[in-house]
């Protein structure tokens, strides 16, 4: 596999899927058990132009906006396809996007909505039936996109059912039953870096001083996480064999240096504790 570049996805959201006019009426695709996954992670800012940030006492850290009040700057994927082999990597958030910022975040919103309805695949995050998922509903509720794939398969807003929607946070944790832990834990537990030296509390600043390519490597390297948790995952549930998996985890691991982006995350993993002996 050769070097995935940013736009891969396209700035009209073609990706060789087809679409009709505009978007607004799309082909649906039924889902079918040769089904593909599509593993993603948002960044977000406030979006102070709807939200006025409350006015604290010096020293006292802001709140955390209400789920609406996310402006979605960054929408990092990596596509998988039925076999669980790479086929794709990129970022959506193009800073050069005419317009303002409601502009550039309802062009994301149409591209990564066009696509998904289109193409129909698995949607798997960590924690994203909590915040990615109802922050993308939020933000095309706010500029009129639709998202008819959204409400018109059920199986994406089933918490239980992993044939539209896998939320590695919610189905580790048993739907509720337990804490699962973050995601810096829980990818720490299969020998992969878990966070680097970015958080998710800098992404504004970094966002606001014009550093939108370290805020896009942030969210690949934890796209690229998840996905290999997920890979993890599918052996815990039997739906890899131990070889399979190993083989898929070395093929990803592959493509992933080849393509040059999440160079810290490779050298940070522990290759025999993720891959596991022979």
């Amino acid at each position: 596999m050769g070097s995935l570049s940013y736009d891969e996805w396209g700035r009209d959201g073609s990706l060789g899927v087809p679409m009709s006019q505009g978007g607004s009426r799309l082909r649906a695709v039924a889902r079918t058990p040769r089904a593909e996954y599509l593993i993603l992670d948002i960044e977000t800012v406030p979006d102070l132009d709807r939200w006025p940030r409350p006015e604290l006492p010096e020293g006292v850290e802001p709140p955390f906006p209400p789920t609406w009040a996310h402006r979605i700057v960054v929408l990092g994927y990596l596509w998988l396809d039925h076999e669980y082999r790479l086929t794709r990597m990129g970022v959506m958030g193009d800073p050069e996007v005419a317009g303002s910022a409601d502009d550039r975040e309802a062009s994301l919103l149409e591209t990564f909505s066009s696509v998904v309805g289109s193409a129909r695949p698995v949607l798997v995050t960590y924690n994203g039936r909590s915040f990615d998922l109802p922050v993308i509903v939020l933000r095309s509720l706010c500029h009129a996109v639709p998202l008819p794939w959204y409400y018109r398969d059920k199986q994406v807003r089933d918490r239980r059912s992993d044939l539209g929607h896998l939320d590695l946070c919610d189905w580790l944790a048993d739907h509720g039953a337990v804490r699962a832990g973050k995601l810096d834990a829980l990818t720490r537990l299969i020998g992969l870096p878990g966070k680097g030296p970015i958080n998710g509390s800098q992404v504004e600043g970094l966002y606001q001083s014009g550093q939108l390519e370290l805020v896009q490597r942030y969210c690949l390297a934890d796209v690229v996480q998840t996905a290999l948790l997920f890979l993890r995952f599918r052996l815990l549930q039997g739906q890899l064999a131990p070889s399979q998996y190993r083989e898929r985890v070395d093929e990803l691991l592959v493509g992933l240096a080849a393509d040059g982006r999440v160079a810290p995350v490779l050298e940070g993993l522990d290759r025999e504790r993720l891959i596991g002996k022979n």
